[in-house]
């Protein structure tokens, strides 16, 4: 495995022995999930107070392992509404959200889904997914946090998905903030997972004097670097040969015909079948940097009938090893979480370039 000297968190880490100092400013976090981002500002030393998300299973396991002062089991729609919130959550120094983002994703329907009335996924409530994010900036406008991190995927940048990019600094210009965004690949991390996400950190306007630059002749922007260069973690620092995710039925058999250097099982499929499929379930290589975790995670371990193994999928999403998963699947939650070493990564930026000097 990497040497922990090589990169400023490790992947590898546990809730339980993990010094969480709490001195670097309070945040409250929306669509948290099982707490990724949480983890990760957590790493950074600061003080998540409190969450809101939607769904009552991803809200258990996020009680479990984070006990927060504050928690909120309802839809943003009704809690940016809300009048009867502490005072505490009037004094953020960060408000933290990751909107459920699968209508701007490359490899969903995008146009066809936009404005329509979606179930994120069983047992919530419909709603429009592409306005959650207004909904976010609408809640950053009521509470006023001295900086918002809101977490995307790339395909927000992508096609006519840039229309709501501008939407969303428009939003945010009303509301009194300025706002950047950056495209960051986790693997620059140390982070052993390719995993591409957009970032939009605003800075509210009365706090910006000492950070603004002159972008161009009429633009004010408030300088922060986010570069990134630590080194790649390859599969093979990561690796575990456990085979608790053992390949099955069709996709073995079809796996079994899988020729090295292949990405993916359509080529197996067709030689077999006649014709392309399977193409969603993709190959690892032990040379490589490991592939990006989704949901379902059907990456398989090329040279082994298995899918990468819960301690694989622990690793690459920096998830500590002593998590209480509580009824989720493991490789759910991880996939739909921001990586703790990433979000770890940038509030440690957010704190040294902007928030120390502020107070």
């Amino acid at each position: 495995m990497s040497n922990n000297n090589e990169h400023k968190f490790h992947y590898e880490w546990t809730l339980k022995d993990a010094n969480f100092t709490k001195d670097k400013g309070k945040v409250f976090s929306c669509f948290a999930c099982g707490g990724g981002s949480t983890m990760g500002y957590k790493l950074a030393g600061f003080d998540v107070i409190g969450c809101n998300e939607i769904d009552p299973k991803m809200m258990e396991a996020y009680r479990t392992n984070h006990n927060p002062k504050y928690s909120y089991l309802e839809p943003i729609q009704t809690f940016k509404l809300r009048k009867d919130l502490p005072k505490e959550l009037y004094q953020l120094d960060i408000l933290d959200g990751s909107p459920p983002c699968s209508s701007f994703s490359m490899a969903g329907n995008r146009e066809k889904d936009w404005g329509k009335n979606k179930k994120f996924r069983e047992g919530q409530a419909e709603q429009v997914l592409d306005n959650l994010f207004f909904d976010f900036i609408d809640l950053a406008n009521e509470l006023q946090p001295k900086i918002v991190v809101a977490e995307n995927v790339k395909g927000l940048l992508q096609g006519n998905a840039i229309k709501y990019v501008r939407k969303i600094y428009t939003e945010f210009e009303k509301a009194g903030y300025y706002v950047q965004h950056f495209l960051l690949d986790a693997s620059k991390m140390g982070v052993p997972q390719r995993r591409e996400r957009v970032f939009f950190i605003a800075l509210r306007k009365d706090l910006a004097a000492p950070f603004l630059y002159q972008k161009d002749m009429f633009t004010l922007m408030p300088k922060l670097n986010m570069e990134f260069n630590e080194k790649e973690i390859l599969f093979k620092e990561i690796y575990d040969n456990n085979t608790d995710r053992a390949l099955t039925g069709a996709v073995l058999n079809i796996y079994k015909q899988v020729k090295e250097g292949e990405t993916d099982l359509r080529y197996a499929a067709e030689r077999i079948k006649g014709k392309q499929d399977f193409f969603g379930y993709k190959l690892t290589y032990k040379n490589s940097v490991p592939l990006t975790i989704l949901s379902s995670d059907n990456v398989i371990v090329y040279g082994e009938s298995r899918y990468r193994n819960i301690k694989e999928l622990h690793r690459c999403g920096t998830y500590p090893i002593d998590y209480d998963f509580i009824n989720n699947k493991p490789e759910y939650l991880i996939g739909m979480s921001v990586p703790p070493v990433m979000m770890a990564q940038i509030a440690t930026q957010i704190y040294q370039q902007w928030l120390c000097k502020i107070k």
